[in-house]
């Protein structure tokens, strides 16, 4: 008997399909900026433009860099990992600029799975059942003032 019982429960368990969650959302990268977790995190030595943004004089451009970054979304709401994966992508991001020398990550866009989602305001997150993640790809670059 107990046997049947572990075989209809693998049965149903192999049987159900997954539940696959993929939902976008689209955030202000200010609201990321101002978040009290990034002011301790971001040291306004790198400053961050999306692609079409309006900034200084590029100098000097070197490189491109992507940050990829994930969260597990237990215990939050999407929005709050959301923002929570593009600080870590930020983080990176700001790390790799100063080991450049760069002062600037220009013509940032969201590059999920290589796929670009470019806005002056926005970056796109992309939240699943238990994962939430964010991926931003940018130029390294030394602008003026």
């Amino acid at each position: 008997m107990k046997k049947w019982m572990a075989m209809s429960i693998l049965a149903v368990t192999f049987a159900t399909p997954a539940l696959a969650r993929d939902t976008v959302y689209k955030i202000k990268l200010a609201d990321v900026l101002a978040m009290p977790e990034a002011k301790g995190k971001l040291d306004k030595s790198v400053a961050f433009y999306l692609a079409g943004a309006k900034t200084p004089a590029v100098v000097e451009t070197l490189g491109e860099g992507v940050s990829n970054k994930k969260t597990n979304s237990l215990g939050k709401s999407d929005e709050f990992g959301c923002k929570w994966a593009a600080l870590s992508a930020l983080i990176a991001l700001q790390d790799t600029a100063k080991k450049k020398g760069a002062n600037a990550v220009v013509d940032i866009v969201s590059y999920y799975k290589r796929s670009e989602f470019k806005s002056t305001t926005e970056f796109e997150c992309h939240a699943g059942s238990f994962v939430v993640g964010v991926a931003l790809k940018g130029n390294y670059a030394r602008v003026g003032k």
